[in-house]
């Protein structure tokens, strides 16, 4: 395919320039640009040109076509990329790389349908992912995936099988009770039910299990907090005062349970104007801002209140999936920089900090 090629193997003076640019990469999610150790292969063609292969130890093969652009024009010479994810080989659970917690301070604020749409952007990125959800009292993983009505599987009576839809593991306590009828546990009653799902579900190999977990800050939150050897938490808020003092109250509990908080996802955080397109700040603005700033973390995303998000949502549908909407890009950038934060941070690179750039 690419004539008289070379294939790199060790240093070589002709390859330099190469590493140099891509050392030389900056974004939000490559924070120090990508690294010498991720580049595999090298292959130069009789043209000059490169075609490079690289394994990233995050999900974040979206972005491959910015590194190719970038590349090239510093290089002056067509850059073909490829990647593969391949997160180091250390399991916190089970076959279970990572674990992240997706909470709220309050209900109400696009928490599970952020947690979905996270998870599937994680998964384009490259990455298996599952999706717990851990919303006992309000599951809404099984109608966000198109699940509803589903039967439990098991193949040897001791353990559940995941669901799949949209590539992506799944197991809800929805899928156990009927959704018109209600689940009247008191906390240690519905605490159980969680650690079953968690340890009795035949998840497999998995890069990322994205948590969707109950609104507040209550006995079942902390429970399941102590109790799932979670990587880290995202906090989901809207930009007003009454969702931001109960976020806040989300993170103070992550920090009495050393549950690192990487970032903020600000949801509704704007309406755009169906006739001058300007954007209306109806709950307020700036308020994941201000509240990331005073903890040190990043707003991984400001989502809008947008109708397609909800349309796909009642319809089982992710709207992450949809390269034609807009929003899609928004949901893989914050799930590139949510990937990219919690391999820093678990790193020799913890202390790398992150910049958000507009998509």
């Amino acid at each position: 395919m690419f004539g008289l090629s070379k294939l790199f193997s060790g240093k070589s003076a002709e390859k330099e320039p190469l590493l140099d640019a891509l050392a030389a990469y900056r974004s939000s999610a490559f924070a120090i640009g990508i690294e010498a150790q991720w580049v595999k292969e090298i292959t130069i063609n009789t043209d000059k040109s490169f075609k490079v292969k690289l394994e990233l130890p995050f999900a974040g093969k979206g972005e491959l076509a910015q590194i190719e652009e970038f590349v090239s024009n510093k290089l002056s010479v067509s850059v073909s990329i490829d990647a593969e994810v391949s997160l180091p080989n250390q399991c916190c659970f089970k076959q279970i790389k990572q674990i992240v917690l997706v909470a709220s301070g309050k209900g109400g604020v696009g928490k599970s349908t952020t947690a979905v749409n996270l998870a599937s952007a994680l998964e384009q990125e490259g990455a298996k992912v599952g999706i717990l959800d851990a919303d006992i009292y309000g599951p809404s993983i099984p109608l966000l995936l198109g699940l509803q009505g589903a039967e439990p599987k098991t193949l040897d009576n001791k353990n559940l099988l995941p669901f799949e839809a949209h590539n992506l593991k799944a197991q809800s306590i929805g899928f156990l009770v009927p959704s018109d009828d209600a689940t009247v546990w008191r906390g240690p009653m519905a605490s159980g039910a969680l650690n079953q799902l968690m340890n009795e579900t035949d998840w497999g190999e998995l890069d990322y299990l994205i948590v969707d977990m109950p609104p507040g800050t209550g006995d079942i939150q902390l429970t399941m907090s102590q109790k799932v050897p979670a990587s880290c938490a995202v906090i989901i808020t809207t930009p007003q005062d009454l969702a931001l003092a109960d976020a806040q109250k989300g993170i103070a509990m992550f920090n009495k349970v050393n549950i690192p908080v990487l970032g903020l996802i600000e949801n509704m955080s704007y309406f755009l104007c169906g006739h001058c397109g300007e954007p209306n700040h109806v709950f307020g603005k700036d308020g994941a801002v201000k509240l990331a700033h005073r903890h040190g973390v990043p707003v991984l995303a400001n989502i809008p209140l947008a109708i397609e998000i909800r349309e796909s949502s009642e319809q089982g549908q992710v709207i992450s999936r949809d390269n034609a909407a807009s929003i899609s890009a928004t949901y893989k950038n914050a799930a590139r920089v949510l990937a990219s934060s919690l391999h820093y941070q678990q790193t020799q690179n913890s202390s790398v900090e992150i910049l958000i750039t507009e998509d």
